[in-house]
């Protein structure tokens, strides 16, 4: 990090140094936000298997949810999907109690960034509100899956806690190593950016 009274940038493994206090889109790659979400783990690493379960791993299920569950939903709000949690490449994963808890100015820095990377992709800098619902309601559902196959809970107290009342879908979450994860996220990337078909036909065969 360098002259946090001022700007606050990184610089990235791409070469580039990106302002995280007022983000630009030029400064935002892809290859960046792979790597950074293949090595940040969700549920502050509190999960089962080798691996710990990353954020790439996790924005790849709710791309994959929504695609499932809203089948003629354009590719970009896949892309949107898989990005929902792009700016925790810099930001990092923090637990939903501790955002609250840190308030409004966490909130809106993770919107600056979010906006950033929707430019720097096509997408628009606010996301339309069908597309948020469907994102967020996936989302949601991922986050009830992993909690519980990975983070411990009983299906009951999981339903309490993320008020899912439908049923539980039947899928298999087992954590990858981070170069995987990393690996899978660009693919998908690419794949969405090029019309989404993989994405599509690789949810069918995870069912």
């Amino acid at each position: 990090m360098g002259d946090i009274g001022g700007r606050a940038w990184q610089r990235m493994l791409s070469g580039r140094r990106l302002d995280i206090l007022d983000p630009s889109p030029l400064d935002i790659e892809i290859e960046d936000i792979a790597l950074g979400l293949s090595r940040l783990a969700r549920w502050n690493g509190q999960t089962h298997g080798e691996h710990g379960y990353s954020v790439a791993q996790h924005s790849i299920l709710v791309a994959e949810l929504v695609a499932a569950n809203t089948p003629n939903v354009p590719a970009e709000c896949l892309l949107a999907a898989l990005l929902h949690d792009g700016p925790e490449f810099v930001t990092s994963d923090l637990v939903t109690p501790f955002k609250r808890a840190i308030g409004q100015g966490y909130i809106e820095l993770e919107s600056r960034v979010a906006a950033a990377i929707h430019t720097a992709f096509g997408l628009p800098a606010t996301l339309p509100l069908e597309w948020r619902d469907a994102v967020n309601h996936a989302d949601r559902l991922a986050a009830f899956l992993e909690a519980i196959h990975l983070a411990g809970f009983e299906e009951l107290e999981a339903r309490r806690h993320f008020g899912w009342k439908k049923a539980t879908p039947s899928i298999e979450l087992v954590p990858w190593s981070s170069g995987t994860a990393r690996d899978k996220f660009l693919a998908v990337f690419h794949d969405l950016k090029s019309g989404g078909q993989q994405c599509r036909r690789r949810w069918a065969v995870r069912r």
